[in-house]
C-alpha cells in the first residue's frame, strides 16, 4: 500500500516533469537549443540580443553608490563557498563509499550558462555565473546533507522547518519509538540503491 508521504513524493516528481516540460516548449519559443550542453541561438536572435545590450559604461553610470560599496562584501562570499565546495565534495569522496550511500553529481545542480546571453554585459554575465555557481552548491550540499541525515537520522522535526529536502518526507514521525529501528533500515536501503536521485536534477 502506498503511504501519503509516497504519494506526494510521487505528485513532487510529476510536477518536476511537468516544469522540465515547460522549460522546453519555452527553450522553442525563445529559439534555442543545446549543442553538447553549450546554449546555442538563432543567429537572428543573437543579433537581436547584442543589440539590446545595455553598455558596461552606461550600465555602471545608472548604479547607485550604495550597490558599489555592498559588492566587495557579497563577492567576498566566494572564499567561503568555494571552501564548502572543497570540504563537501571531500567529505563524499570519502564517506559515502564507507556506507554506501550514492554519491550526488555536483554538475546537476551547478549549472552556470547564463553568460552566453547576449543581451548581458560584462558585468552582468559576471555576476549570474557567481549567482549560477552559489546557488547551484547551496543545492548540491543540501543534497549531499540530505542524503546523510537520512542515512544516519531520519526522524522528522516536532515543530515545522523553513525548508524540506528530497528524502523528508519519507523520514519517521518524531515520537515514533516503535517505527524508528524499521524506519531507520527503510530509509539506509533507499539512500543506498543504485542510480539514485532523490528529486533533484535529473541526470
Amino acid at each position: 500500500m502506498t503511504s501519503p508521504a509516497e504519494t506526494l513524493l510521487a505528485r513532487i516528481r510529476e510536477l518536476q516533469d511537468e516544469l522540465e516540460q515547460d522549460l522546453h516548449r519555452r527553450s522553442e519559443a525563445f529559439r534555442y537549443r543545446l549543442e553538447n550542453g553549450r546554449v546555442v541561438f538563432e543567429k537572428d536572435i543573437r543579433a537581436r540580443h547584442r543589440a539590446l545590450r545595455v553598455r558596461l559604461s552606461t550600465f555602471l553610470r545608472g548604479t547607485r553608490p550604495m550597490v558599489l560599496l555592498t559588492a566587495p562584501v557579497i563577492y567576498s562570499l566566494i572564499v567561503p563557498f568555494v571552501l564548502l565546495d572543497l570540504l563537501v565534495s571531500l567529505y563524499q569522496a570519502l564517506c559515502f563509499p564507507v556506507y554506501g550511500i550514492e554519491k550526488v553529481r555536483r554538475r546537476d545542480f551547478i549549472r552556470i550558462d547564463r553568460h552566453h546571453l547576449a543581451y548581458l554585459n560584462a558585468l552582468q554575465k559576471l555576476n549570474c555565473i557567481y549567482c549560477g555557481y552559489c546557488n547551484g552548491l547551496i543545492g548540491y550540499v543540501q543534497e549531499v546533507a540530505g542524503r546523510t541525515e537520512a542515512y544516519w537520522c531520519p526522524i522528522k522535526h516536532a515543530a515545522r522547518i523553513g525548508a524540506y529536502h528530497a528524502y523528508y518526507a519519507q523520514f519517521v514521525d518524531y515520537g515514533d519509538a516503535e517505527g524508528f529501528e524499521a524506519g531507520l533500515s527503510a530509509s539506509r536501503q533507499h539512500i543506498t540503491r543504485p542510480g539514485l536521485s532523490g528529486l533533484g536534477p535529473k541526470p
